[in-house]
């Protein structure tokens, strides 16, 4: 008889600590499915900004724009061949 009793006490205690437990999970899931959404958000907007300045840097290294800076702001000339003087130094032997 109480082995009876037993059983139908465990069955009775352990339904609702099975569907709480089911409860728990799916609230953890949703709060966990909430965050990775939100930090791809994150991760999405870092590529954007990185990509403009990928392409900023891009505009701002070209070879003519430097070449403007150099010849109009810094007054600076483009060297002739003929202006290269090359020392070579032999070795001993």
């Amino acid at each position: 008889m109480f082995r009876r009793y037993f059983f139908l006490y465990f069955v009775v205690l352990t339904i609702p600590m099975f569907l709480g437990i089911t409860a728990w999970q799916s609230i953890r899931y949703s709060r966990l499915d909430r965050e990775v959404r939100r930090l791809e958000a994150v991760q999405e907007d870092w590529v954007e900004s990185n990509k403009r300045l990928i392409a900023g840097i891009a505009v701002l290294s070209s070879s003519e724009r430097i070449g403007s800076i150099a010849r109009y702001d810094l007054g600076l000339v483009e060297i002739q061949p003929e202006d290269v003087l090359q020392v070579r130094i032999k070795k001993r032997q």
